[in-house]
C-alpha cells in the first residue's frame, strides 16, 4: 500500500509537470473505485487549471478555482504523467488530459482508491475532519503525543498508527521507528514517559524524511510518478528481516502479529 512517504513522492513528482496547466479533457474509464467517481467530475475540472497541490495524510489535494480534487491511491493505485496518446492498460480508471498534450493517469488494479471532488473547504471533507497531526510539521512533538496517550492502554505500535493521533506512520515505518527509539511496539502508549516520546517523534521524522528522499518503500504494486520503482526498503533495519541479525547487537529479529499488522522487532534493542 502506497504510504505517506509514497504519496509525497508522488506530490513532488507530477506538481511541476501539471500545476498551472489548462485541463481540456477527463476521461473516465471505470467510475468503481472505493467510492464512485462523481459523474460530474469532467464539468469541475474541465477548462480550469490545478493551482496548488498539496498533501494530507494519504491524501492528494488538487486545487481548482472551482473547488478541491481530492484522490487516494488505495491499496495498488499510481498516478504518472504520460503523452496523453499512450496505450492504455486495463486497470487505468481516469486520464485528466492538458493542454500540452500531457496526461495526469490514474492506475489501480484493485480498485481501492478514491477520485472526489469537494466545492466546501477541504478541510472540512467528512475523509479529513478527523485526521490527526502531520508527522513532518512542527505540531508533531513528543509533548503532543505524551498529553495524547495518557491512560491508553493499546500497544505504542497501534497508537503511532491511529490517524486521529497522527496521520501517515504506516506499518513499515512504525516498525523502523520503534526500533530506532528503542521501544517495544507492544509496550502500552500510556506506560511510556515523556522524554521517550520526544525520541520517538524526532526518529519518526527522520524515518519518513529518508523515505521520501529515497522514493519511497519498495512494495509489489508502487512506482514512482515516472515509473521507477521506489529504493528505501534496501535500507529497513527491522521490517521483513525476521530470523536476521540485528545490525546493532546481533540478536535475530522477531516477527508478530499487532491489530492485524505485521511487526517487527529486536527483542534486545527494544523495551
Amino acid at each position: 500500500m502506497p504510504e505517506l512517504p509514497e504519496v509525497e513522492t508522488t506530490r513532488r513528482g507530477i506538481a511541476p509537470l501539471v500545476l498551472n496547466q489548462l485541463i481540456t479533457q477527463v476521461i473516465v474509464r471505470d467510475h468503481r473505485l472505493r467510492w464512485p467517481i462523481p459523474a460530474d467530475i469532467a464539468t469541475q475540472l474541465e477548462q480550469h487549471c490545478i493551482t496548488e497541490i498539496q498533501r494530507r495524510g494519504k491524501y492528494l489535494l488538487l486545487t481548482l478555482p472551482t473547488g478541491t480534487l481530492i484522490l487516494h491511491l488505495g491499496m495498488s493505485g499510481n498516478l504518472r504523467v504520460l503523452p496523453a496518446d499512450t496505450p492504455t492498460l486495463k486497470h487505468d480508471h481516469l486520464d485528466i488530459v492538458f493542454g500540452n498534450r500531457q496526461c495526469l493517469r490514474l492506475h489501480d488494479p484493485r480498485r481501492f482508491g478514491a477520485v472526489l471532488f469537494t466545492a466546501e473547504p477541504v478541510a472540512q471533507h467528512r475523509l479529513l475532519k478527523d485526521l490527526g497531526v502531520e508527522p513532518l510539521e512542527k505540531t508533531l512533538t513528543g509533548q503532543y503525543l505524551f498529553s495524547r496517550s495518557r491512560g491508553r492502554k493499546i500497544p505504542i505500535k497501534s497508537f503511532i498508527m491511529d490517524g486521529k493521533v497522527v496521520v501517515g506512520v504506516g506499518n513499515i515505518y512504525a516498525s523502523e521507528a520503534l526500533f530506532l527509539a528503542g521501544i517495544h511496539p507492544k509496550r502500552h502508549a500510556g506506560r511510556i514517559t515523556q522524554e521517550r516520546y520526544v525520541t520517538l517523534v524526532t526518529v519518526i521524522k527522520k524515518v519518513l524524511r529518508a523515505a521520501i528522499q529515497q522514493g519511497g518503500t519498495t512494495l509489489r504494486d508502487f512506482v514512482q510518478s515516472d515509473g521507477k520503482p521506489g529504493y528505501f526498503s534496501q535500507h529497513l533495519r527491522v521490517y521483513g528481516r525476521e530470523g536476521e541479525h540485528c545490525h546493532h547487537c546481533q540478536h535475530a529479529i522477531r516477527h508478530c502479529v499487532i491489530a492485524q499488522r505485521a511487526t517487527y522487532y529486536c527483542p534486545h534493542c527494544q523495551t
